[in-house]
């Protein structure tokens, strides 16, 4: 665990340097339908979708709470939600002595209101009064599907020594990156002077703040919003109850709050951030955790990455050359070589098989030695990958069945498209759950 901090009530925490009890409790967000993300998103919400072999991208802001002694956690849901709750279920479990929890708030309609989730803010007003027994100052809100380690603790420092209604959370990014984002304007007291969200590029030399020199030396010059929000509680209720119409943070209330004279403050986050928002995202952050040093770190002893507690054995590799792979449990491996990829738990590989920059989800469950045979006797495919066969730029679902002597290789060159078993974007190919692919088929380049 991560530093810890004497508390001086159950629900609230003693932090270095700040003489009050901090009281917090975290909202976090499930997110939209996951468009961007599909297929990944075809049948699970975007938090629920699986990265690094083991973990879901819900189980990162999850693990940053807990390793923040932040244990009150609501997870808002809307979209393909139940492998989600289930994950959430399975997963987070305190004791009786402990009065922290990992509760699901699902998106309903009661007599005063019969509206799904309209936006960010509009999803943290109607899950308000879930919160009215619960005794907290602070509100943290998290995004669902991003990669980072951050200490909430001193965001909440940060927070309350610059007295500030709303402080969100910052990091530089550069004239490609930000236009995608919502852009502030910082002083050099580090309070926000103005918002815009999703600036044409245009006008982004208006838009410069002050950064670090290493920053400026990349040419970020711009503070982007990470989505990641502290509130007061009596700020955020009072916005509320001035705009009772606004349902997005990004587009309403912070420029609202930003114009009406509250104190609204930049915390620079300086570590290691990525938005897990499309598949050429998702697919990076997954390769990229193969290096020899990445940057989001797996293997902190003090900061770990929690995840749903699974009896299974050891991976077993019978013949393979491994180079930047990470390999989850419960695998069974011939493979001729393995590069740059992640193979996820549960996953078969068979013999003389290539696989290059891949993401190999693995399976939901064992297949038997006898139903193995039994389909291979019979024409089927076992889940896994069968042998000969060469793997690139791709990813794959759980519990996908490839059969023998298959090519499947994406490209910058091939055009986006999708088909009842896999989908091309932005040259990634990406085989939908449960696909089956059959012998010596090619696919892609």
């Amino acid at each position: 665990m991560a530093k810890k901090y004497n508390s001086s009530t159950s629900v609230g925490r003693k932090i270095k340097g700040i003489d009050k009890t901090v009281k917090m409790v975290a909202l976090i967000l499930g997110g939209g339908a996951g468009t961007r993300l599909f297929p990944l998103t075809e049948q699970r919400s975007k938090p629920a979708v699986p990265i690094a072999g083991k973990y879901r991208l819900i189980d990162i802001p999850i693990s940053n709470c807990l390793n923040s002694n932040v244990n009150r956690m609501f997870v808002l849901t809307q979209f393909n939600s139940a492998s989600l709750n289930k994950h959430i279920k399975n997963a987070y479990h305190f004791d009786i002595f402990n009065q922290g929890f990992v509760d699901v708030l699902a998106a309903e309609q009661t007599r005063t209101n019969e509206n799904w989730f309209q936006g960010t803010a509009d999803a943290v007003r109607q899950c308000m009064p879930h919160l009215k027994n619960h005794d907290f100052d602070y509100l943290l809100i998290l995004s669902g599907d991003q990669l980072y380690q951050m200490d909430f603790e001193q965001f909440a420092k940060y927070h309350i020594e610059r007295a500030a209604d709303v402080t969100i959370a910052t990091i530089p990014v550069n004239d490609r990156d930000a236009p995608a984002f919502g852009i502030m304007k910082v002083n050099k007291k580090g309070y926000i002077d103005s918002f815009i969200e999703k600036p044409e590029v245009a006008l982004l030399p208006e838009w410069q703040s002050e950064v670090p020199q290493k920053d400026k030396d990349a040419g970020k010059h711009y503070l982007a919003s990470m989505g990641i929000y502290l509130f007061n509680k009596t700020a955020l209720t009072k916005l509320f109850d001035k705009y009772p119409n606004a349902t997005d943070f990004g587009k309403e209330i912070i420029p609202k709050a930003i114009t009406t004279n509250y104190e609204v403050a930049s915390y620079q986050y300086d570590g290691y951030w990525t938005d897990i928002g499309n598949i050429r995202s998702f697919f990076e952050a997954n390769v990229e955790l193969t290096s020899d040093i990445p940057q989001f770190n797996l293997f902190d002893s003090d900061n770990p990455v929690y995840t749903r507690p699974r009896m299974l054995p050891p991976s077993k590799i019978l013949a393979a050359y491994f180079r930047r792979a990470i390999i989850a449990e419960a695998c069974i491996i011939e493979a001729d070589k393995i590069e740059d990829s992640i193979i996820g738990i549960r996953s078969r590989i068979g013999f003389r098989t290539v696989i290059h920059k891949a993401i190999i989800m693995g399976n939901e469950s064992f297949e038997t030695i006898e139903e193995i045979e039994q389909l291979r006797a019979t024409g089927g495919i076992p889940k896994g990958i069968g042998n000969n066969c060469i793997i690139e730029n791709v990813i794959i679902d759980k519990d996908c069945r490839i059969g023998n002597n298959v090519t499947i290789r994406g490209g910058v060159e091939l055009t986006d498209t999708e088909t009842d078993t896999y989908c091309i974007k932005e040259g990634i190919i990406v085989l939908k759950k449960g696909a089956v692919i059959p012998h010596g088929t090619h696919i892609g380049v």
